[in-house]
């Protein structure tokens, strides 16, 4: 009886992980709306499973800040300008420390991923592509990501930047803020090649600077209009 319970634990286990992983590739992308409303009945029939492991998923999601429950099902959380401006204050704080660290255990295969992540985003620039520009910022942070030793402090980063990257689809339709986002690319990816981890916490607080006033120029005139 022990063999069969554990069994089962371990089907449902490995259900949980799969709604969860591609629950949250959508909120990634912002497939997931605000409008939108995830139930754990209709996601579990849509999975083919039980209705336990879509509720665990959908729970872990909550836990982590992607989702908040409500009494008709799981939605994505509404962030004020606070709340993104705590965010971008947290990245700031961290994020250049854990760059730095990534560029000091970085490997050939790391350096590959973030080569082709940043040949994808300027391929994406040129053709106006924001959905493609969206998925290859995301594959050049989770290379770099990736070489993080302290597995809590990445788990934690990633979990803060994706929180932004789901009201960032709005802001990157325009010109100039992909342009802020292909140049603070191009600049980590050269610092990340060269290895150092002064220039690579340097660059990336850049970045991380560039990217939030590219979001406040467009997001905070249309919550905040003049007069």
């Amino acid at each position: 009886m022990g063999a069969i319970a554990q069994t089962h634990s371990g089907a449902t286990s490995s259900k949980r992980a799969r709604i969860y992983a591609d629950l949250r590739r959508r909120l990634q992308r912002s497939e997931v709306g605000p409008d939108d409303r995830l139930v754990d009945v209709e996601i579990a029939t849509a999975y083919g499973t039980s209705r336990m492991p879509a509720r665990e998923a959908l729970l872990q999601l909550v836990n982590e800040g992607y989702l908040v429950g409500t009494t008709r099902g799981f939605v994505v959380p509404t962030l004020t300008l606070q709340d993104i401006r705590d965010v971008f204050e947290v990245r700031k704080l961290l994020e250049p420390r854990a760059a730095a660290q990534a560029a000091r255990d970085l490997d050939g295969a790391s350096e590959a991923t973030l080569g082709e992540a940043m040949a994808l985003a300027r391929s994406a620039a040129e053709e106006g592509d924001v959905e493609r520009l969206i998925l290859a910022n995301i594959a050049f942070r989770n290379a770099w990501l990736g070489r993080v030793l302290n597995a809590r402090l990445a788990a934690t980063l990633s979990s803060f930047v994706d929180h932004v990257q789901t009201v960032r689809l709005e802001t990157l339709r325009r010109g100039a803020t992909q342009q802020v986002v292909i140049e603070g690319l191009e600049d980590l990816h050269a610092a990340f090649v060269s290895r150092d981890p002064i220039v690579v916490a340097d660059r990336m607080a850049a970045f991380i600077g560039a990217a939030e006033q590219a979001f406040f120029a467009v997001r905070k005139p249309q919550v905040e209009p003049d007069g």
